[in-house]
């Protein structure tokens, strides 16, 4: 069950508080994302086999390919809808990068958090994007 959004804007706190339900989502989201690209370069490997004589080609991993690659898409779905109902904003499946609606004195912003740190401690303007990330204190 998805606990409410605190609304269309986060404190630092709640949005440190929905950490606890967004970070496993984001791990799986970027295991996911990293299993689909190494089934994608499999799957170009053997297209290119395929273009040019096809000899030697095991068209049960072929396949079995076509479906890791749709299953890991649609984790890949599934994860990005979770982190979204939870009222996060997915930015980079491939890092986890994930923003939070704020305001700071007034004006929106959007709390920056990345796979791998600990909690949000940076923020940045709507249009500036992860390049413009400043510490939150």
């Amino acid at each position: 069950m998805i606990d409410a959004v605190p609304g269309p804007y986060f404190t630092v706190e709640e949005a440190n508080a929905a950490l606890e339900h967004v970070r496993p989502l984001a791990e799986s989201m970027v295991a996911h994302r990293k299993a689909l690209a190494a089934a994608g370069t499999r799957w170009n490997e053997l297209a290119g086999k395929i273009a040019g004589n096809g000899g030697g080609l095991d068209r049960g991993e072929l396949a079995g390919l076509q479906e890791k690659i749709e299953r890991e898409q649609g984790e890949v779905a599934r994860c990005v809808r979770a982190i979204q109902a939870h009222g996060a904003q997915v930015k980079d499946v491939d890092t986890g990068l994930l923003d939070f609606a704020a305001l700071r004195d007034g004006m929106e912003i959007e709390l920056c958090w990345q796979l791998g740190e600990e909690r949000i401690e940076y923020w940045h303007g709507v249009e500036e994007g992860f390049a413009g990330r400043k510490p939150l204190y």
